[in-house]
């Protein structure tokens, strides 16, 4: 692990990186359906507008694309394009979670998985309050965070260099309910690959939007 440098903006990194290791990452990940776990049975309307925040090449969403309308977001090109691919159904934009825009109140549910550690962690309490204003009231919001804190490290990452940044559990949390959202669960997940060791594990929220 690195200590990165605070004056260089990391997220072009992450884009290039995931470009480059979009084959190999891909092929990697698991099949599992445990990430949406807490998405079952919660009584998603019935053609939900559902986003996806940095959504990768094979969507843990992809699923709900069957039944709901589901638009991803992902910051690499490579990663995107391979969405469309995987996932026909779902539409799928090139894009920064940290800086692109939607309507408010336009969408039942937003999630985002394995992400948003990969953008710099000053911006993570003012990207939950933009999916707050994204949500309709009562709207579901479903994300991996991250256990430990940590300013910014790089280091590598199939083959090519990656960037994390991140706050602890308590932090989120605070962050979560000063931005409006009711936590009404938690639970650990795996990121679904492995180097043959003993899986890594990410902590979840499963939160509502108040008001």
């Amino acid at each position: 692990m690195k200590p990165v440098d605070t004056a260089r903006d990391y997220r072009p990194l992450v884009a290039h990186g995931y470009d480059a290791c979009a084959q190999d990452f891909n092929a990697a990940r698991a099949e599992s359906a445990e990430d949406l776990l807490l998405l079952s049975g919660v009584g998603l309307p019935a053609g939900a507008r559902i986003l996806d925040l940095g959504c990768g090449g094979l969507p843990v969403s992809r699923s709900l694309a069957e039944e709901h309308t589901l638009i991803g977001v992902d910051i690499s090109r490579q990663q995107t394009l391979q969405a469309r691919r995987s996932v026909p159904r779902g539409h799928f934009v090139i894009g920064d979670m940290t800086t692109i825009a939607f309507r408010a109140e336009s969408f039942d549910a937003v999630m985002s998985f394995y992400a948003i550690f990969h953008t710099p962690r000053e911006t993570h309490e003012a990207l939950f309050r933009r999916v707050r204003d994204w949500l309709r009231p009562g709207g579901l919001f479903v994300a991996s965070l991250a256990m430990h804190e940590d300013p910014g490290y790089t280091e590598e990452f199939f083959g090519v260099e990656m960037y994390w940044s991140n706050f602890d559990m308590p932090a989120y949390l605070e962050m979560l309910a000063a931005s409006g959202f009711r936590v009404l669960d938690q639970r650990t997940i795996s990121h679904g690959y492995g180097d043959g060791a003993a899986p890594e594990t990410h902590p979840m929220v499963f939160a509502e939007r108040i008001g």
